[in-house]
């Protein structure tokens, strides 16, 4: 009988050990953030939900081997991450982001958390969605990563260099550019027109 309260890791090692049950609880509390994660990159939900797929056949085939040198969303956002790269050589990256998804308030939470601006001020909140998810698109693809990988999987910045085979520096750089260019832009939308006078 599997515990499922117990933590990722504990859970990871009993489904090494061929306790099936224990997968379940870690889908269940990893799948809707690794497919965001896809989704927030690709723009395409049809990719995204065989990327996730495709991370999941790499946690059950690494399963075996699995050590828990780290935190299982890290080693499992690691494993998303190499999915990515290897998406995008195959293909060259074309799709935007689904304007209408409305799944940009998450990310706006984590941007501006203690930030000093509120977010809220832009005119509703399918606005902010929409004005985030398109900020979001135009970084370039490492800071838009290295971001999402922050703010889905709660990645820390060594983490996050580890992931994606860089410095701790370069990933600093990375999301501090990308939280710099959104937020930028999340204020650009929210700037008051200015009243011509009569």
């Amino acid at each position: 009988m599997v515990d499922e309260q117990q933590p990722d890791e504990a859970l990871m090692l009993a489904y090494a050990r061929g306790h099936a049950a224990a997968f379940e609880p870690l889908y269940a509390r990893h799948s809707q953030r690794l497919w965001r994660y896809f989704f927030r990159n690709t723009g395409n939900a049809a990719l995204a939900d065989d990327l996730a797929q495709d991370t999941w056949f790499a946690v059950v085939d690494a399963a075996p081997g699995y050590q828990p040198s780290a935190k299982f969303s890290t080693w499992a956002f690691t494993l998303a991450h190499h999915k990515l790269v290897d998406h995008w050589r195959r293909h060259k990256p074309h799709a935007s982001l689904d304007e209408e998804t409305g799944e940009g308030m998450a990310l706006a939470e984590t941007l501006f958390a203690n930030s000093g601006f509120d977010p809220e001020r832009l005119q509703g909140r399918k606005d902010i969605a929409r004005a985030l998810l398109n900020a979001l698109a135009q970084l370039p693809p490492e800071q838009r990563e290295a971001f999402l990988l922050q703010a889905e999987a709660d990645m820390t910045v060594a983490d996050i260099a580890a992931a994606t085979h860089v410095t701790q520096e370069t990933a600093k750089s990375r999301l501090r550019y990308a939280r710099a260019k959104l937020r930028q832009a999340l204020e650009a939308g929210d700037e008051e027109p200015q009243k011509v006078p009569a």
